[in-house]
């Protein structure tokens, strides 16, 4: 049987590019930079036989903050999230309104377009992860209620440009999902995130909501995590709430997944795909074939293989700084999801 298997996201930036962001390259030679990095992913990426693809994010500032990069209004001292390893990352913090985006997905959809030959998917970011840009103090003037519409109207948008630029599927980056049981174990947090992103699923149709996915995982930076240690058991049930058609749910780093499968089967409903994570980009090692393929054939029986796909937990370079994997390894680690779920599918067919 075939197995359907798709990517995250990121993939490692290329030498060149790096080294131009990092010189502070004039715009031009920036965006010269970002094409040939989009253009060689896409060439390696289609050389792996993969039936889907991404642009591997070449040009996203990071997987996060893409829609705000540049925006007025935003100044430093937002919400800090702290990794295992002892770094952070810090989200800058609205000081006016009204909010709107910069840059909408389609821009890196449509650019990634022009070279592929096979089907294109496109992560955006998550709506409850943006209203964390809104201050805790709250902004002169422009109520949180008025943000909160604002953005909605915007993370809609995002998503709509997407599917109308003929996106394979368009994944939502959930990671604050696992976080929000660390920031608050009762999990109200979770439950408000979750409405607030349904606020946004439930003005698409049925049909629409089979393309959408959402992506949860522990937060992958610098070879580290920021909710790895937060039980998955205590996430799943209220995940699946999503008004979603696909779940990308990181796997292959878990302790215990058998216990996280076990829990897939109980809460997910019959209409949902799921694509569990057979490669993890935080570990150095690369996967064999055969050991993905045992991994999906240990996730086919919790989840009927019609319902099953394949994917890596998380992408390889969520943040355009991040240098802690090679593109060689990255590429590797595509290959063996896809030779191992081929592999499996022949078992299962």
């Amino acid at each position: 049987m075939n197995i359907p298997t798709e990517p995250i996201g990121s993939i490692p930036r290329p030498a060149a590019l790096l080294a131009a962001m990092q010189a502070g390259a004039a715009q031009n030679d920036l965006d010269a930079a970002f094409d040939a990095a989009v253009r060689d992913t896409i060439r390696l990426f289609e050389a792996t036989g993969s039936p889907v693809i991404t642009d591997g994010e070449q040009s996203k500032p990071s997987f996060a903050t893409y829609p705000v990069a540049g925006l007025g209004g935003l100044v430093p001292g937002g919400v800090t999230i702290p990794f295992a390893d002892g770094h952070t990352r810090q989200l800058p913090k609205v000081s006016k309104g009204p909010f709107r985006y910069c840059a909408y997905a389609d821009g890196y959809l449509k650019a990634a377009k022009k070279y592929a030959k096979v089907p294109v998917k496109q992560a955006v970011i998550s709506a409850s992860a943006l209203s964390l840009l809104y201050p805790q103090e709250g902004v002169p003037g422009y109520p949180r209620e008025a943000f909160i519409k604002d953005l909605l109207g915007e993370h809609e948008a995002d998503i709509r440009r997407c599917l109308a630029a003929g996106a394979h599927s368009v994944q939502v980056d959930f990671t604050e999902a696992r976080l929000s049981l660390k920031l608050d174990p009762s999990g109200g947090l979770l439950k408000s995130f979750v409405a607030l992103n349904n606020s946004v699923l439930e003005r698409f149709s049925a049909e629409e909501r089979k393309r959408i996915g959402v992506h949860t995982c522990p937060g992958g930076d610098q070879d580290s995590t920021h909710s790895a240690d937060v039980d998955y058991a205590g996430l799943l049930p209220t995940l699946f709430e999503l008004k979603a058609g696909r779940f990308y749910i990181a796997l292959a780093g878990e302790k215990d997944r058998l216990r996280v499968l076990k829990a897939i089967k109980a809460h997910a409903k019959g209409d949902q795909t799921i694509f569990v994570g057979v490669t993890d980009p935080i570990c150095a090692k690369v996967e064999t074939a055969e050991e993905v393929r045992g991994r999906v054939l240990e996730a086919a029986r919790f989840i009927a293989p019609g319902r099953l796909g394949t994917t890596d937990d998380c992408g390889f370079s969520p943040f355009a700084d991040d240098a802690s994997t090679s593109r060689d390894t990255a590429f590797a680690k595509v290959r063996a999801r896809l030779e191992g779920t081929r592999l499996a599918g022949l078992e299962l067919g």
